[in-house]
């Protein structure tokens, strides 16, 4: 854990010097503008600080709580607890349930200081933040809620699949993480994320007109068009789509509409969007995902049995979810090989969107969201190649921008090797 912290830090002090740069990437001269560029290059630096501080405490903290025995003492401690309200704490599932209460809290008192530091310092000084203290406080108090509603009868549920799963466990465990996941996916743009932001239905209009015209040519089951009121929180810009089937719906957010030039600007964006789900890329991802769950299930099954793994860490039971926390911790280093594969992966599919939406017609108006969502968003214009290569699940915008201009037989070839 420690190694896998210092070669990260190590990347992003390379990342850190290149974002010092005075001056833009050649591609980018005369296409960015240098007042642009300043305000980009003063906002990923102080997130780059932030970021070193963040980290710096994140692995102090998790290199104590493991040198210190504090698992053991919280789980010890729980229990007592548990006693003291007159619950049984023989029962592993109310026994669980009060440990990972308390690591809720603590986790919640850490993270609140980093929070309200990003949100009302750093997003504030460079004029993303668009919230209030309260609605920030709202928002908190909204998913402490949600936590308490949907993790109590998850956690159970795993624990005693655990329980009762016997040779066949890994599969019980990969099965309701699968029905889990597709319901969330299923309830989450509905039912959650409503009590967030508002979603209102896109006007009638040009912008309109052209989206579900573009959705008809691709045969896209476009059901509702949304836009968000992604203003009331940040500045920053998005637009995404879900839902199953024949039942899709696509989400513009207002500050998308507001910094772009003209309707097909912004058509060209979700022409890029329509791209992953044309080829597939979300159910290529997912299943890549849920592979790699089932693998993960499997390896904790291996271990989850074994006394001296528990005994190390300071325990002389063996509790289920204490048995996965210390597997989470034991894959570190796989689990951050794994992502960078993912964002090699995510990267190409990138590459493939913008073409499919080039082969559209939308290259110039692609290359113009491109560049507005690079200044708008203030997103980093310098990258380290490492860095870039560990880190990023989208391309540089150079990168994109070349891509674009790239012949179409040529393109070809390059989507080929890909």
């Amino acid at each position: 854990m420690i190694l896998t912290y210092i070669f990260e830090t190590y990347l992003d002090i390379r990342q850190h010097r290149a974002l010092k740069l005075p001056t833009l990437p050649k591609p980018l001269l005369g296409v960015i503008s240098d007042e642009k560029f300043k305000r980009s290059r003063d906002y990923r630096l102080h997130r780059s600080y932030f970021h070193f501080v963040y980290e710096a405490v994140t692995i102090l903290m998790h290199t104590a709580i493991l040198y210190f025995r504090v698992l053991p003492w919280v789980w010890k401690k729980s229990g007592e607890l548990v006693k003291i309200v007159g619950l049984n704490a023989e029962n592993e599932i109310i026994h669980t349930l009060a440990f990972l209460a308390g690591a809720a809290i603590w986790l919640q008192i850490i993270g609140l200081s980093f929070s309200l530091y990003s949100t009302f310092v750093i997003e504030a000084q460079h004029g993303f933040n668009k919230q209030t203290i309260w609605l920030f406080i709202r928002d908190m108090v909204k998913e402490i809620m949600l936590s308490m509603i949907l993790g109590p009868p998850i956690v159970a549920a795993i624990i005693y699949i655990i329980q009762i799963g016997g040779h066949y466990v890994a599969i019980y465990l990969w099965g309701f993480m699968f029905v889990l996941a597709v319901l969330m996916m299923t309830i989450y743009p509905i039912v959650i994320a409503p009590l967030f932001n508002k979603f209102t239905p896109l006007p009638e209009g040009v912008l309109k007109e052209k989206i579900e015209k573009l959705a008809a040519s691709l045969k896209f089951p476009l059901k509702k068009l949304f836009v968000v009121d992604g203003s009331t929180r940040s500045s920053h810009s998005n637009a995404y789509m879900y839902g199953f089937f024949k039942n899709k719906r696509i989400v513009l957010y207002d500050t998308l509409i507001q910094q772009c030039s003209n309707e097909d600007v912004i058509v060209s964006v979700i022409a890029h969007e329509l791209g992953h789900w044309k080829l597939n890329h979300t159910i290529y991802f997912f299943v890549a995902v849920q592979l790699l769950m089932f693998l993960r299930f499997g390896g904790y099954t291996l271990a989850r049995n074994s006394k001296d793994i528990f005994r190390s860490f300071g325990f002389n039971d063996k509790p289920i979810i204490i048995g996965l926390i210390i597997f989470q911790y034991a894959i570190i280093p796989l689990q951050h090989l794994l992502n960078f594969c993912l964002n090699l992966v995510s990267r190409a599919f990138e590459f493939q969107a913008d073409a499919f939406a080039k082969n559209l017609g939308y290259a110039p108006q692609l290359r113009e969201a491109l560049v507005k969502l690079q200044e708008e968003n203030l997103s980093t214009m310098n990258t380290d190649p490492w860095y870039s290569a560990y880190h990023y699940s989208h391309p540089p915008l150079v990168e994109r921008l070349q891509a674009l201009e790239v012949p179409d037989n040529e393109e070809r070839q390059l989507l080929e090797i890909i």
